[in-house]
């Protein structure tokens, strides 16, 4: 097993809940935490415990955002106008690499961060290999020509245990994906409940 696995999977079992909805997560077997006090009775969480949870919750859905980035986040919904937490799910969704995970070119939200560093996606025509990019309303991100063949693709397509959200418009004909409009929390098809507000809750202590 990689250490990417391993990392994953321990993440899972920290949480208690399947996080990306993955048929293989360890959660599906033993909902208790790794390490050898795992299975010790939980007591009930702090305000501080619950806010914290739901931060490593969000942050580590998306993969390896650094604390510095997924704070710079954080201050960035703060600055914007109307609900802090809606605009924290709003920005994490407009980074190029959640944007080629929900469109299903490929599998999962690391392999969609690798993806986009290794200069396979577009966005508007142009090559971007940043994967924190910020996708805009009406962007056209594509899997470039050489790449659309590749084996990650063609099988991420035909996932059926996951659908792609409408605030995309995909062709997975052409492996394009226009960025149709900024999501709101219920339009992101997140596996498990996640609590943006506490997050900003945390943060702003």
């Amino acid at each position: 097993m990689t250490k990417r696995h391993e990392a994953k999977y321990k993440i899972d079992r920290r949480m208690g809940e399947n996080i990306w909805g993955r048929p293989k997560s360890p959660v599906n077997k033993r909902e208790y935490g790794p390490g050898q006090h795992g299975q010790r009775r939980k007591g009930k969480m702090s305000d501080f415990g619950t806010q914290l949870r739901a931060k490593q919750k969000l942050k580590g859905y998306y993969g390896s955002i650094s604390e510095k980035q997924f704070r710079r986040y954080y201050a960035e919904a703060v600055r914007m106008k109307g609900d802090s937490g809606a605009n924290l799910i709003g920005l994490l969704e407009r980074r190029l690499d959640a944007v080629v995970y929900r469109a299903k070119f490929v599998p999962t939200v690391f392999a969609a961060r690798q993806f986009v560093s290794h200069g396979h996606i577009r966005v508007n025509g142009k090559r971007v290999n940043v994967p924190s990019y910020l996708v805009k309303v009406g962007d056209v991100v594509e899997v470039k020509e050489a790449s659309k063949q590749l084996t990650i693709v063609l099988e991420a397509a035909g996932l059926a245990e996951r659908d792609v959200p409408d605030f995309l418009e995909v062709d997975h004909g052409k492996m394009t994906a226009k960025f149709a409009r900024i999501p709101v929390l219920t339009d992101v098809p997140y596996p498990v409940q996640m609590e943006p507000n506490l997050v900003i809750e945390f943060y702003s202590r």
